[in-house]
């Protein structure tokens, strides 16, 4: 399936490019606080809850106006929530229990490579030397904030089990995209992205319990509120939405390049919430993940 960019809004999906990701990247926020308050599958679980929750009301009529077209599209929901929602919201927050925050980042960055390869195998989705060079440029940006412009740290890193978590999340992230884009849909984006919404959370049901039962008891105070709260909107509705719009004018492959500026917006707000320094290797970093998308982007002008 073909973006839809045209020249009325040659810019505008642009600007969504590097403005969606400022929303994104607030799940390192809950990766790093909201796991120390609210256990991970339960953090997932309810989160996806919550945003069916807020949505519904919005768009019950239209989709109880399109019974019909529901069920020939159940299956598709279902899977896209179990990857988006269930796969993509509870593995990260896993993974965070038993590995590093820089271990996470440079794990998810291989995402984009995922899916341009699903998207050239399975959908027909062209691929050319611009492209390959704006992946390889943002993925040096990527490893130079992560390793914080020292290669020895790169050489010496050590993964952990919960390394395949975040490998497992990669991968569901990249099936998600792409299926998102090239399933036709009855809904509107956002009918759509409520449905998805309940199926992801109807996915996670059944390890949420499991979690209650055999490992962890959740808490449902304040902070249990705050958390969940934040998840739903911030990197849930409002992230979600406009990654779907991204997707939308620019490609699946073109829109995995969030995850790279996703990456240097993680490192402004370690500065900003948990007082981590601004040094040299964040600004080279940058400058190479915004080359690269430079790159990408007149890849498909």
């Amino acid at each position: 399936m073909k973006p839809s960019l045209t020249k009325n809004n040659s810019y505008f999906p642009y600007l969504l490019l590097f403005v969606q990701p400022v929303f994104m990247a607030t799940n390192i926020i809950v990766a790093r606080g909201g796991v120390e308050y609210v256990p991970p599958v339960s953090l997932a679980f309810w989160r996806w809850l919550t945003v069916f929750l807020i949505l519904c009301p919005f768009f019950i009529n239209e989709i109880l106006s399109k019974k019909k077209r529901l069920k020939k599209e159940f299956w598709k929901l279902f899977f896209l929530g179990s990857m988006g929602c269930g796969v993509c919201g509870a593995f990260p927050f896993i993974a965070g229990m038993s590995t590093t925050m820089a271990n996470m980042g440079i794990i998810y960055t291989s995402s984009p490579i995922f899916i341009i390869i699903l998207s050239v195998m399975f959908f027909q989705d062209k691929i050319n030397l611009s492209r390959i060079a704006g992946l390889i440029i943002c993925l040096i940006g990527v490893f130079t904030i992560i390793s914080k412009g020292k290669i020895e740290l790169l050489l010496n890193f050590k993964f952990t089990s919960g390394d395949l978590w975040m490998v497992g999340a990669a991968i569901g992230w990249a099936v998600y995209s792409i299926y998102l884009l090239n399933w036709k849909s009855n809904f509107s984006l956002m009918g759509r992205f409520t449905l998805i919404a309940f199926f992801g959370s109807i996915s996670l049901f059944p390890f949420y319990l499991l979690e209650e039962i055999y490992f962890f008891n959740t808490k449902f105070n304040s902070d249990f509120i705050f958390w969940v709260s934040f998840a739903a909107i911030l990197p849930g509705i409002i992230a979600f939405t406009l990654y779907t719009k991204v997707q939308k004018y620019v490609g699946a492959s073109l829109a995995g390049f969030t995850l790279y500026i996703f990456s240097v917006y993680s490192a402004i707000y370690g500065i900003i919430l948990f007082d981590e320094a601004l040094m040299d290797f964040h600004y080279f970093g940058a400058a190479f993940v915004f080359f690269g998308i430079y790159l990408a982007r007149k890849a498909v002008k």
